[in-house]
Order: C-alpha cells, then structure tokens, then sequence
C-alpha cells in the first residue's frame, strides 16, 4: 500500500500509515481523501499541531496528550471536537492523515 503524492510514491503500512514523515501539504489532503475527510481550518490546525509534535518528540502524543495541548491552542477543544474531525480517533486518524507515521504504543507518549 502506498500514496501518490506530487507524482512520488511513499510506502505505507497494511493500515495505511506513511513509513516515513510527509510534510508536504499535499500528503494531508491526499490521504485526508483515503479517509473519506473533507478538510476544514479545524483539521488544518489539528495537522499543524501533531506535526509540531513530531518534529519535536519524535513522535505523537496520545489522545489525553493531545486533548490538552490542543486546548492550549483553542480552548473549547474536547473530545467531541476531536472525534467530530477524526472520527476513527483523533490520536490514531490524525498523525495518518498528518502524514506522520503510525503513532506508538496506544496512541504515542
């Protein structure tokens, strides 16, 4: 399994997560498509948010994690907001529509 991306092919896993990070704008709205989501600035800020992480940690945050950092940014962010834009699970759905690698353990750190 794999992406098409700009012309480039990426390797994916069996689930669909990138091997290896994208950063590129268009990943994000190409396996935003895969997942049957239209994207909106609400996913674009979430996007942003676990790519900030990624490059940070090395990783990305799990859900509880990713609950409270986003509530930093915009403060009436709680689950319901999250699983209304991912609704597979905004720790899982996120980094692969992110374009990041598929996160570790139950959802990353």
């Amino acid at each position: 399994m794999g992406y098409n991306i700009n012309g480039m092919n990426y390797e994916a896993d069996d689930q669909g997560y990138l091997l290896e990070p994208v950063f590129d704008d268009e990943a994000v709205r190409v396996i935003a498509a895969a997942e049957s989501i239209e994207l909106t600035d609400a996913h674009w800020e979430v996007v942003n948010y676990l790519r900030d992480e990624y490059r940070e940690h090395g990783h990305t945050p799990n859900f509880r994690a990713m609950l409270k950092g986003m509530a930093e940014i915009r403060p009436e962010v709680d689950s319901k907001y999250l699983y209304d834009l991912f609704p597979i699970g905004p720790a899982k759905q996120g980094p692969k529509v992110a374009g990041l690698p598929q996160p570790l353990g139950k959802g990353g750190y």
